[in-house]
């Protein structure tokens, strides 16, 4: 299977340098999607191998962006990684052993670049909550065969949950995947606004989402966090 990598970015170079070597080496074509960066992103990704696409800021807008470049170049199989997440060594084996078994889509496990004990325990829960709900998320490098996405019509235009709503309507196409190796993601959100606030504020929004709210009002809230409290 052709496997195309897609990573949004707005000023990450730094992550780059860290994560896109992993990703470039195992795909077989990289998709930079650059919206906006003045940190020197798209040099970098220049650089590093990947083929870099410019679009309107927005990660499901990006993603869209990056998916139908790979697929104009024959992408079979689409994996969407955040820039700040990175592949294991074995991750096309086993996206491919995936995609042969006739997995619609799936992601992998997750573990955090920190080794304390709290963010050891906080991907043991993000772990366990991802095989019993089978809904690997944006930073657990979801993929999906080009096929199935054409026909789900990409990701929704949404500023939040975006990843949420494409793995849910995968699920209902064909089996999910849940892939038996870790990558490894960036803790930076959780140490910037505070752990308990970030996952507390991260459980809600999905509470909020089960019942009903519209992505617009939720992303508001998702805003909010980072606004210091009175």
């Amino acid at each position: 299977m052709r496997l195309g990598i897609v990573i949004p970015v707005i000023n990450e170079a730094e992550s780059l340098l860290e994560n896109l070597e992993a990703a470039v080496e195992v795909a077989d074509l990289t998709v930079v999607v650059d919206g906006g960066s003045v940190d020197g992103s798209v040099e970098i990704a220049s650089r590093l191998g990947a083929r870099v696409v410019k679009s309107a800021p927005g990660r499901g807008t990006q993603l869209n962006a990056g998916a139908a470049d790979a697929l104009e170049e024959g992408a079979e199989t689409l994996l969407f990684l955040h820039a700040d997440t990175r592949l294991p060594p074995r991750a096309r084996h086993l996206i491919d052993e995936a995609a042969k078994g006739g997995a619609a889509g799936g992601g992998f496990r997750v573990s955090f670049d920190d080794s304390s004990r709290l963010f050891a325990l906080g991907a043991r829960i993000v772990n366990l909550r991802t095989l019993l709900l089978r809904a690997p998320l944006g930073d657990q490098a979801q993929f999906i065969s080009a096929k199935i996405f054409r026909e789900l019509g990409g990701f929704r235009d949404w500023p939040i949950l975006e990843d949420l709503d494409l793995i849910r309507r995968i699920g209902r196409r064909g089996e999910i995947a849940i892939l038996p190796a870790h990558v490894t993601t960036s803790a930076r959100r959780f140490t910037k606004h505070g752990i308990v606030r970030t996952v507390a504020t991260n459980w809600l929004i999905w509470l909020l989402y089960f019942l009903g709210a519209p992505p617009q009002r939720l992303a508001k809230l998702y805003e909010n966090r980072s606004r210091p409290s009175d």
